[in-house]
């Protein structure tokens, strides 16, 4: 691996890791796209789907437990919620991580655009319910966030995301949870989920290991420091640049499908 090339990836996993911190998401909404296309664009090697979903899968395994740990003293992650749709998240992208390798790497970013697709919808759409329920307050639709989360955790875990980027928008949209409280638990569970497509990944083989473990590395270090960013930033500011960002990488990777 070249030195150029290196400091991409590290690059990518910074940007990646700082986002995963303050907006409650793993981080392969925008490093799957990155990972993918820049490299060749600076003339670098690149990497094809199935390499760039397993180099994924393992960043935001380990950037989500780094900010985890970060999130350990504040009270604002709904254990129940996390219980209960971390399970059915880590079942479905267990199953999606190995079973993308029956898959041509063509169907696998269309899969990728999809769900960035229907995140942006999701986030387009007015904020509904309370910003200011205390966290034994919150109750929510438990099979509705069974189902969500398993079918989410089933289509990410093709292309070695935990799903935040959808399951997000899920909590804040559909089950109604407050903002803070949808960031620090959404890590959480796509902590749990990522396990599942990590693993389903490395039983599928094909993982780039130079490539992940560097972008691992800035991923870990870097997530924290996305968690104190996101703690002193209006929940607005931080739904409006999570909306600014899905809504940025679909368009990016549609285009990218659509005029290859």
């Amino acid at each position: 691996m070249t030195i150029e090339l290196a400091t991409t990836l590290i690059v990518i996993g910074v940007i990646g890791a700082l986002l995963s911190g303050m907006l409650g998401i793993g981080g392969a909404i925008v490093n799957y796209p990155m990972i993918l296309y820049i490299p060749p664009i600076l003339g670098l090697p690149g990497y094809n789907p199935h390499e760039v979903a397993g180099i994924v899968a393992l960043q935001v395994l380990f950037s989500t437990l780094s900010a985890v740990i970060a999130q350990r003293g504040d009270e604002v992650i709904h254990r129940q919620l996390v219980l209960i749709m971390g399970i059915s998240v880590l079942v479905g992208s267990f199953l999606g991580g190995y079973g993308a390798k029956f898959l041509s790497g063509n169907i696998v970013n269309i899969i990728y655009a999809i769900l960035a697709t229907a995140a942006a919808i999701l986030m387009s759409l007015p904020k509904r319910g309370s910003e200011d329920l205390a966290l034994h307050e919150i109750e929510f639709n438990k099979t509705v966030a069974v189902v969500s989360s398993l079918t989410v955790g089933l289509a990410a875990g093709i292309v070695g995301a935990g799903g935040a980027f959808l399951l997000v928008p899920v909590m804040l949209q559909i089950l109604k949870i407050p903002t803070r409280v949808t960031i620090a638990s959404s890590l959480a569970i796509t902590f749990l989920s990522s396990i599942g497509s990590s693993v389903g990944k490395v039983l599928a083989g094909g993982i780039p290991w130079t490539a992940a473990a560097i972008v691992v590395v800035a991923s870990v270090v870097v997530a924290p420091l996305g968690v104190k960013v996101g703690r002193m930033m209006d929940v607005r500011v931080l739904r409006a640049v999570l909306g600014v960002v899905i809504i940025a990488v679909t368009v990016k990777i549609w285009t990218g499908i659509l005029l290859p």
